[in-house]
């Protein structure tokens, strides 16, 4: 029996490599598109995919990454948010197309960036998305050609979720703000303001949710949606106090971010010109719904929080690894 393909783009981010890495686990071929496929395999050692060389900017390198393939997983950002605006939604358009020719499905990993403070504090999959950032407002688009295209026989699936946590996260506050990746553990950062809840979603619980529903494929609307609810953190302070109780270090101080130094920074840097962006998120509470998820597939994927932290922090470098781990789920 012909084992089912999936191509990755940006297999070398965070949730790719973990969508990835899940559907190799699952018994799929996986093919992953890389502008150095000698260089990404090297990255990403443990991961057995077929490396093919092209660029997600070039809609024939796609089409051709593409064939065979019964899903496309579109992971792939520009790295550090250089030039988000003017290359997002071409590569969006080679990914439409190269389904098109395909006949394969598209699965975008979303967040909550298209939605604005009118659909808080409980964002269902049919909330009004109605943006009040730049990325917000090319979510909104990246989902409306989708939607578009599924009205001509091009199927997608969007999986929104919290802020991303986990091995290897990438862009993530979690490691961009809140630890110093490489250091042990000796403060933490807690973006959010006082008692304001927070939506966090752990990668390998997305990518499972991901796959999941992929192997649902008979079940699946032409353009579907879901929502994870992952880790809600009500008080605001859960994550950051469960990196200090993971650490072992019960003295280790919890601070606030120098957003007056963002706001400063960020004309001149990118990363900080998007965190400041970005902190309307961490003023206001945001919560997932994820009733249409469990009523689908019966549970959400959910690791809990302490492994999922621990695991994290083992991979970031900031804790001795810890033999025997593992990753529960539902």
């Amino acid at each position: 029996m012909t084992r089912p393909a999936a191509l990755v783009l940006g297999a070398t981010g965070g949730i790719g490599g973990q969508v990835a890495r899940t559907l190799l686990q699952r018994g799929w071929r996986v093919r992953a598109l890389h502008r150095d496929p000698v260089a990404a395999a090297a990255r990403r050692p443990g991961l057995a995919v077929e490396w093919v060389g092209g660029d997600a900017m070039d809609a024939a390198d796609v089409s051709t990454a593409a064939r065979g393939a019964s899903v496309i997983v579109h992971a792939v950002n520009p790295p550090g948010y250089r030039d988000w605006h003017r290359l997002v939604l071409p590569m969006l358009d080679h990914t439409i197309a190269a389904a098109r020719t395909h006949g394969a499905r598209i699965v975008l990993p979303g967040n909550v960036y298209n939605h604005g403070p009118d659909a808080f504090p409980l964002l269902r999959e049919d909330s009004p998305q109605h943006p009040v950032t730049r990325k917000g407002r090319i979510r909104v688009e990246m989902e409306q050609r989708l939607a578009r295209a599924a009205t001509t026989g091009v199927r997608s699936l969007v999986v929104r979720a919290g802020d991303f946590f986990g091995p290897d996260p990438g862009n993530a506050w979690f490691s961009q703000a809140l630890v110093k990746p490489g250091r042990p553990v000796t403060s933490v950062t807690n973006p959010n303001d006082p008692d304001v809840g927070h939506a966090w979603a752990y990668l390998p619980d997305v990518a499972e949710t991901m796959v999941r529903l992929i192997e649902r494929e008979a079940d699946l609307a032409a353009f579907e949606t879901f929502h994870m609810a992952g880790h809600w953190d009500a008080a605001g302070d859960g994550m950051a106090r469960a990196i200090v109780r993971v650490a072992g270090r019960p003295g280790v101080t919890i601070g606030r971010p120098a957003w007056w130094l963002y706001r400063l920074m960020s004309p001149f840097i990118t990363v900080f010109r998007e965190m400041q962006e970005l902190r309307y998120l961490w003023q206001q509470p945001v919560q997932l719904d994820n009733r249409r998820l469990v009523a689908f597939l019966g549970a959400e994927p959910h690791t809990p929080l302490d492994e999922a932290v621990r695991t994290t922090l083992q991979a970031l470098g900031c804790l001795d690894a810890a033999p025997g781990t593992s990753v529960a789920r539902a």
